[in-house]
C-alpha cells in the first residue's frame, strides 16, 4: 500500500475481532475474548488484560461479536471507553453494566466520532436484513472506520444484499476491507448458524470495491463454521491480482 505511515495499526484478534490503533485512538471491534468449550483458538489477550481502549465496537449481538462477559470486564477496566453497538440491542448492552453515558447505540446511516476515528454504520444482512418495521433499526451492522483520510471497512457478519455495494462506495475510496468468508449452507442453518458471504462472494465484493488490502476473517473459531483462507486468497489473486490479501495470524 502507498503511504503506509498513514495507515492505522491493524491487529487481528480471531474470528472478526480486530484492534485498530492510531497514535491517538485505539478501538476494538467484535473481540470474542471469553472461554468457550468449542473454541479452536484461544483469545490472544485475556479480557482482563485489555486496557487503554477508547471504544469497543460490536456489530451485532452474537457471542463472538458482542461478548457480554468480556464487555462487563471492559466496562470496569476501561471506564472512559465508549461502547458502540446496534441501537436495537441497547437493553442487552446496558444489562452488562455499561454506563449509559458511554453506551452509543447507532443505526445504519449514523456515525460516531471517537478520538481521531469516525465510525460510520451501514446495514448488514446476517442471512437477512431483519429491519424492524416499526423503528427502522437493524440488528446487524457493518462499520466503516475513517481516520486520517484512510477508510477501513469492517463487514461484521453479512451476505450481499441489494444496495450494499452503493452504501459502501458512497464513502469514497475504501483502503482496507475486513471480510467474513465462512459462507453458509443447509447443515449450518439447521444447527442455528446464520450465514455470511462465501469466500467467492467476499472476493467478488472486494473486486468491486477495490481496496488496497483485504484481510479475511470468520474462518478460524469454530470447527463446524469455518473456511480455508487460502482458498479465498487464491481466488482473489486469480480474479483481482491488483488487490493484496493478508491472511492474519494470532
Amino acid at each position: 500500500m502507498d503511504h503506509m505511515e498513514k495507515y492505522p495499526e491493524i491487529r487481528w484478534l480471531g474470528q472478526m475481532g480486530f484492534l485498530l490503533k492510531t497514535e491517538k485512538t485505539t478501538v476494538c471491534i467484535d473481540y470474542f475474548a471469553s472461554p468457550h468449550k468449542d473454541r479452536q483458538v484461544q483469545p490472544p489477550v485475556p479480557a482482563g488484560e485489555l486496557s487503554g481502549i477508547d471504544a469497543f465496537l460490536g456489530t451485532h449481538d452474537h457471542l463472538d461479536h458482542i461478548d457480554h462477559e468480556a464487555w462487563k470486564i471492559w466496562a470496569v477496566n476501561n471506564p472512559e471507553a465508549k461502547f458502540v453497538f446496534p441501537r436495537k440491542v441497547t437493553a442487552a448492552v446496558l444489562a452488562d453494566g455499561i454506563d449509559p453515558a458511554k453506551a452509543v447505540g447507532v443505526n445504519a446511516g449514523e456515525s460516531v466520532t471517537v478520538g481521531d476515528m469516525t465510525i460510520h454504520a451501514i446495514a448488514a444482512a446476517h442471512e437477512f436484513l431483519d429491519r424492524d418495521p416499526e423503528t427502522g433499526e437493524y440488528p446487524y451492522l457493518q462499520y466503516i472506520i475513517e481516520t486520517g483520510g484512510i477508510r477501513i471497512h469492517h463487514a461484521g457478519d453479512t451476505v450481499r444484499y441489494e444496495g450494499m455495494l452503493p452504501a459502501i462506495k458512497a464513502f469514497g475510496k475504501i483502503h482496507v476491507q475486513l471480510l467474513p468468508i465462512n459462507g453458509r449452507d443447509g447443515k449450518r442453518w439447521r444447527r442455528g448458524f446464520l450465514g455470511n458471504m462465501t469466500f467467492q462472494e467476499a472476493a467478488d465484493l472486494a473486486g468491486e470495491v477495490g481496496p488496497d488490502l483485504v484481510i479475511p476473517g470468520h474462518w478460524d473459531m469454530f470447527a463446524e463454521n469455518s473456511a480455508d483462507p487460502e482458498e479465498f486468497a487464491d481466488y482473489l489473486d486469480a480474479k483481482y491480482p491488483h488487490i493484496k490479501c493478508r491472511i492474519p495470524s494470532l
